[in-house]
């Protein structure tokens, strides 16, 4: 039984099926993917959650290539832009043109910043020296103490908004160097040749997870809610309002904040229980708006720009290959979510006109996502995980009790966060259950 029709429990389910055992999957919404969903805008396939891919990304593209899902190359020809300080300026590469003193800084912290992560192990991060020092503060009480200047907390602050959906002062330090390092360092994250915003997927991530459910045919059961699991020497009992099945062990794939969301008989251990309450997801939300033509481009620019100011902080052109111009913009949710959608839509566009200029005010069409208002695992794109959490309940992350196995892209030790992440823990909560099963 797995509980989770995303990315990790498709996986695991696949999985365990090309074992030979028998699987069942609960979905509570009324589509497979997760925080995976593909929408159109004027025509094109456009990702509302989880949209890029990149090198050493091997589990996704291998997937996905098995699966017939091609991809496709984020275009990154010409100059980046960047909002700062009241200004729009142009640059290249991943570091923004800054001045020598910033720019040094900038240098001086991200060194810092991966000499840490040597010494934190991805898969038992509170069993480094450090862990007590940095699991007690945030990535932005660290940046103040090794004396970061303005410009370096800023541009740390956009990557901690586009990775954890959160502000540099919620995150936990360890939690944010054991993330990167589980991404291959900061340039691999960040960067889009080379990096993990190299490719996108022309028909959407989406697709990946409807073929993998159409392999698994009526096995995948959406708007099946599960409510709770009863736990037994003789395996387990999954609830949802249609009636309890049987299972000799279940699989629950769903951010760990919402595993709460499950009543568990017996209740689960305090540190298991108490981990949900601790491993929040972040909150990110997205605009996108389509133009007869990738404008920008005709202009020497990306697409690409950062801002400093919101509600959009950061863009990408998603454009098709033979068609309308798509950018992309990832948006603060807390200031984005709360607007009425008209409203949200005009400050979107704003934010894309000081950038790209007045062209970008009149789309053919524009589409935008708010994750925080789900009904079913609200925020993303993944956890943003506080102070204290990693030390003190991290060895529960996925941890088997009783049957009771665990998935997610949270729970994995390689590219944790992503798709590639997800599909990993899938496949090592299939071989655990496998493992169990045999036994």
């Amino acid at each position: 039984m797995v509980v989770g029709a995303g990315f990790a429990g498709l996986s695991t389910a696949r999985e365990l099926d090309r074992r030979g055992l028998d699987v069942v999957v609960l979905e509570g919404r009324d589509r497979v993917g997760g925080r995976s969903h593909t929408t159109t805008i004027a025509g094109v396939p456009i990702d509302l959650g989880g949209t890029f891919v990149g090198p050493s990304q091997d589990a996704v593209l291998g997937l996905a290539a098995e699966l017939g899902c091609p991809t496709t190359p984020t275009y990154s020809r010409g100059k980046n832009l960047i909002r700062w300080r009241g200004r729009v300026r142009s640059y290249r590469s991943t570091i923004p043109k800054l001045s020598i003193l910033e720019l040094l800084d900038v240098s001086r912290i991200q060194w810092r910043f991966e000499r840490l992560s040597r010494q934190v192990p991805v898969a038992r991060p509170w069993t480094s020296p450090l862990a007590e020092r940095l699991d007690a503060r945030t990535l932005d009480g660290w940046l103040r103490s090794v004396h970061a200047g303005a410009s370096t907390r800023d541009l740390m602050a956009i990557m901690s908004r586009v990775t954890w959906g959160c502000e540099p002062d919620e995150v936990s330090m360890l939690h944010a160097v054991r993330y990167v390092k589980a991404a291959g360092g900061i340039g691999p994250m960040l960067d889009v040749q080379g990096g993990a915003q190299q490719d996108h997927f022309p028909d959407g991530t989406q697709s990946i997870a409807l073929r993998m459910a159409e392999q698994l045919g009526d096995r995948v059961r959406t708007e099946a809610v599960v409510t709770r699991i009863e736990r037994s020497g003789d395996g387990v009992v999954v609830h949802t309002d249609a009636g309890p099945t049987s299972a000799r062990a279940v699989v629950v794939a769903v951010p760990p904040e919402h595993r709460a969301d499950i009543a568990f008989d017996p209740p689960l251990p305090d540190e298991h229980a108490r981990l949900a309450e601790h491993w929040p997801l972040g909150r990110l939300s997205k605009a996108y708006a389509a133009y007869e033509t990738p404008f920008w481009r005709a202009d020497g620019h990306s697409g690409q720009a950062l801002s400093d100011e919101g509600p959009v902080f950061i863009t990408f052109d998603v454009s098709p290959a033979d068609g309308p111009g798509v950018l992309l913009g990832f948006t603060d949710a807390r200031t984005f979510d709360p607007l009425p959608a008209e409203r949200r839509r005009d400050r979107a566009l704003s934010c894309f006109v000081d950038l790209f200029g007045r062209q970008a005010a009149t789309p053919i069409d524009y589409v935008d996502h708010c994750w925080g208002t789900e009904e079913f695992a609200p925020g993303g794109p993944t956890a943003a995980v506080p102070p204290g959490s990693w030390t003190r309940y991290g060895r529960a992350l996925h941890t088997p009790v009783d049957g009771v196995f665990w998935a997610g892209t949270e729970t994995a030790d390689v590219w944790t966060g992503f798709l590639d992440g997800a599909v990993r823990s899938g496949r090592r909560a299939a071989a655990e259950v496998a493992e169990h099963l045999a036994r």
